[in-house]
């Protein structure tokens, strides 16, 4: 018997630059001094001092994104609920949406 998973389409998910007050909606999921991941109604919010590298995975290992973020306030809107696991530069975090 065979079983599926629910899964994140892996349709092109692409990163917005938006302004910096979008930053101050969004729930803190973790932050260092260069770097802050927040989450809002199906979206990451990622704050980047400088330009880095994200991936974001699905819960079960799948690639959903893989972009270079200029510095300042980057979005990705994935309107779906689920656990994803966010790699930016060193840091790795587990995001609920």
């Amino acid at each position: 018997m065979l079983f599926s998973f629910p899964t994140v389409a892996l349709a092109a998910h692409s990163w917005e630059t938006v302004r910096m007050e979008r930053l101050g909606e969004g729930k803190v999921v973790s932050r260092t001094s260069e770097i802050e991941v927040r989450t809002l109604r199906g979206t990451i919010l990622v704050y980047t001092s400088r330009p880095t590298q994200v991936k974001v995975f699905s819960i079960l290992g799948q690639l959903v994104s893989q972009e270079s973020l200029p510095a300042g306030v980057s979005q990705l809107s994935l309107n779906t609920h689920g656990l994803f696991i966010v790699k930016i530069g060193d840091m790795t975090c587990k995001v609920a949406l």
